[in-house]
Parts: C-alpha cells; structure tokens; sequence
C-alpha cells in the first residue's frame, strides 16, 4: 500500500507571555523550509496569543505583516490557556499534517522532520515525542518533575493501554484528519493527557520518536508547576469517563 501524499505541514504555536523567543522560535521553525520542501512539503505556521501582557503579540503581528511568510496570527482578548490557543489554532490551521510547536524552545524544531517522518511513511496517524527515549541533547533540570512525570505517564497508560514513555510532552504530530476529530475539551495543560486519551480511543496509529530538551526554569518563565501536575490525575480520569464522546477513525473498528 503506497504511503499517503501530504502537501503542507501547519505547525501551531500557543503563546503566551513569549516576547523573549517567539521570534527566534518563528526564525527556527521558518530556517526548516528547505528540508520540509525536499520532503514535498510546504509549510505554514499558526501563532495563537493567549492575551499575553507583553509584547508577544505585537512582534507577532509585525513579522505577518512583513509579508513573504505563511504564518498566520490569532489572539484571545483574555487568558484561557494551552489547551484553548491550539484549539484556536486548529481551527485556522489548513495543512495536511499538524505538530504543536511551543514559543518557548523548549523543543527544538530541527525534530520537526524526524517526528512526522512516521505520519509521511504512511506508518502513523500520530507521532508523540519523547524526552527520554535517548534522542538529543537535554539539559539536565528538575528531578521531582521528571518523577511526577513518570508516574503521570504510567496513570496515563493504564487508562489507555498504550505504552509511552513521555505522556506530558508538548512535542505532538498528527494527521490533520485525525487531528480534527479529537474531542479535545481541556483549555489549559490537561490537554497534554486529553491528546493521548483521545488517540487511544479513536483508534489512532500512535508512534513515539526522541526529540531533544533544552527545559527552561521557573527563572527563565517556566510555567507549568505541580499543581498542574495534580490536576493532571483529574484531566487523565475525565479523558477516560469521557470517551464516548470519541468518534472512530474511518476504518478502526472497536
């Protein structure tokens, strides 16, 4: 069976607070092109402000406006989270293939290629990526956070019955196809678990790839605490009571 063809990859940025990296994230992302074209790829990017009260918004605007680049702008006239601004970004997103790019660099988009090399194979209908699979460079940080990590994502394949190593990685692709159909409902860090229930339960073709980690501190504007952590068991038993609300991918069966 023949691989499917994809023509546009939409990589989607949820910003919030990011005036520091948004635009050499954007220059990362762009500086991709070439590769992505060798692979019969266009590329389009999707930034979404989540009502930052800085300038993210404004640097944003002022590089669409620039002209010469597929990036399109959105904005939330108030905070509602990560989960919220991809949400937006779907929504205005029209490429064949998805991943979700944070302003921060956390992750770094030279990954990119590698992690939606199973979805153009014809092998994936997602692809998650890991920060513990022996991939790049990672910097060395919290080691409360990579526990409470492990034990979420272990909850997390429990509930799922898939095997993944890193649950909680904002570094995900899809199919558009898929993409779109995922009952997706938490606005703000919960939707890293809600992502994977709802893969699970439609049946998706769920591939993982290490990706390198260059993890900020709460210093240098890490946002997400044990708190998040916490609701996390809540966000991964609600996913699960909530998968009726899943449809099938076209072809899976139950």
């Amino acid at each position: 069976m023949p691989a499917p063809r994809f023509s546009v990859l939409s990589v989607l940025i949820p910003c919030y607070n990011e005036e520091a990296t948004i635009e050499r994230t954007l220059d990362a992302v762009f500086a991709q092109r070439s590769g992505l074209q060798s692979l019969g790829l266009g590329l389009q990017i999707v930034a979404v402000d989540d009502a930052s009260n800085d300038e993210t918004y404004d640097r944003l605007l002022r590089r669409a406006e620039t002209g010469g680049e597929a990036l399109i702008v959105a904005r939330h006239p108030e905070n509602r989270g990560k989960g919220a601004a991809i949400r937006t970004a779907r929504q205005h997103a029209t490429g064949d293939i998805a991943i979700i790019q944070d302003a921060d660099l956390e992750y770094d988009p030279t990954d990119i290629p590698a992690m939606i090399k199973p979805i153009l194979d014809g092998q994936a209908d997602a692809v998650v990526g890991t920060r513990f699979g022996g991939g790049g460079a990672h910097r060395v940080l919290y080691f409360w956070h990579r526990v409470g990590n492990m034990g979420l994502t272990i909850l997390s394949n429990m509930f799922t019955n898939l095997s993944l190593t890193d649950m909680e990685v904002g570094y995900k692709a899809f199919t558009m196809d898929a993409f779109r159909r995922m009952h997706l409902t938490n606005s703000r860090f919960g939707i890293e678990p809600e992502i994977v229930a709802r893969l699970s339960q439609m049946g998706a073709r769920v591939f993982e790839v290490p990706i390198s980690y260059y993890g900020r501190t709460y210093a240098e504007g890490k946002k997400i605490t044990w708190r998040d952590g916490v609701a996390a068991l809540n966000h991964i038993a609600r996913a699960h009571l909530s998968s009726r609300a899943q449809e099938r991918l076209p072809g899976v069966h139950a």
